[in-house]
């Protein structure tokens, strides 16, 4: 399995746009190719995805953790570029999208073999779990539910082996501390701090950056 990061406030590769937002491309084994959130701008989206020479119209899911703006703003252009897409929206997301296929979540299921929504966490986010050889990957957008919540309600499928994606004011770091893969991306405000306390289990996230597992 492969996790891109698309879209970032931060860049790995000379040529992408450094962002506030974020967005992921997950490829996995007997899916379609899956996008998680689309950042704050189309054009920047549509940028950074040509310099990691990935076609849009290849994309075969669209999955958005949350209704704010620097999650959704290049939902609209992925559409566009793709409308056969299957669409998972939190089921408190607000307005038009030109999709059939679009499928409002509030429960948690299973939306590919060994790929999982956590449903719609406090009335605002979802979260992708993967079922990886290693364990399960959460893929999360901004954690606005809490990133204890979010692992507690991934635990439900299997044991948890990593995190990754925006920590937003989360502090309570020990949560992180039975992770084998931590990589805190976007709004986390303690990202030194998370290095400094697990080197050798915090990845780098950024635009450009690949994780292969």
């Amino acid at each position: 399995m492969r996790i891109t990061i698309i879209y970032d406030n931060e860049t790995k590769k000379p040529g992408l746009i450094a962002d506030w937002g974020f967005s992921c491309l997950i490829e996995a084994q007997d899916s379609p190719k899956i996008i998680f959130d689309t950042g704050a701008s189309g054009s920047i989206l549509l940028h950074n995805l040509k310099e990691l020479k990935i076609n849009p119209s290849d994309i075969g899911i669209v999955v958005i953790s949350h209704p704010h703006g620097d999650h959704t703003g290049g939902l609209h252009d992925i559409m566009e570029a793709n409308p056969d897409a299957e669409l998972y929206l939190p089921q408190s997301f607000r307005g038009e999208v030109s999709t059939k296929l679009v499928t409002k979540v509030k429960e948690p299921f299973e939306i590919r073999h060994n790929i999982f929504t956590t449903g719609e966490i406090g009335g605002i986010e979802q979260s992708l779990v993967i079922n990886t050889d290693k364990g399960l990957l959460v893929i999360v957008g901004c954690s606005h539910p809490g990133v204890g919540n979010i692992l507690d309600t991934a635990a439900r499928f299997g044991k948890v082996y990593g995190i990754i994606g925006g920590f937003h004011g989360f502090h309570k770091l020990d949560r992180l501390e039975p992770l084998s893969l931590i990589c805190p991306c976007h709004c986390t405000q303690y990202k030194s701090a998370i290095k400094h306390l697990f080197p050798d289990r915090c990845w780098d996230c950024g635009a450009g950056a690949i994780f292969e597992l």
